[in-house]
C-alpha cells in the first residue's frame, strides 16, 4: 500500500500541491535520474493520471520510485518538495 497526498480536486493535483506548498517544484525526470539523486530532506511525488482522477504518490523509497518510474502508458508528472511536508500530507509512517 502506497502513501498518497490528497487534494481538494481530483484533477490538476500537481498545480494544487505547488500552490499549497510553494517550495514544491516540477521535476524533469530524465532517463538517467536515480532515486539517490534526491537529497535526504526532499521527497519525490509522482502524479499519475488515471483518467477520471489523478493520484499523487509519495515515492518514499527506491522500490516505490522504481514502481512509479516504470513506463505503463499513463501520463506522469514529477514534483520535488520538502520530505517533512510530504510525510505529513501523506500520513507516511517510518
Amino acid at each position: 500500500m502506497g502513501y498518497y497526498i490528497e487534494t481538494p480536486r481530483n484533477k490538476n493535483k500537481a498545480a494544487q500541491i505547488c500552490e499549497a506548498c510553494p517550495e514544491a517544484s516540477m521535476l524533469d525526470l530524465a532517463d538517467t535520474f536515480k532515486f539517490s539523486d534526491v537529497p535526504a530532506d526532499k521527497a519525490l511525488i509522482c502524479i499519475v493520471d488515471n483518467g477520471p482522477f489523478e493520484a499523487a504518490a509519495f515515492c518514499y523509497s527506491e522500490r516505490e520510485f522504481e514502481e512509479f518510474a516504470r513506463e505503463d502508458g499513463r501520463l506522469k508528472v514529477w514534483l520535488v518538495m520538502s520530505r517533512e511536508k510530504a510525510e505529513k500530507l501523506s500520513g507516511y509512517k517510518k
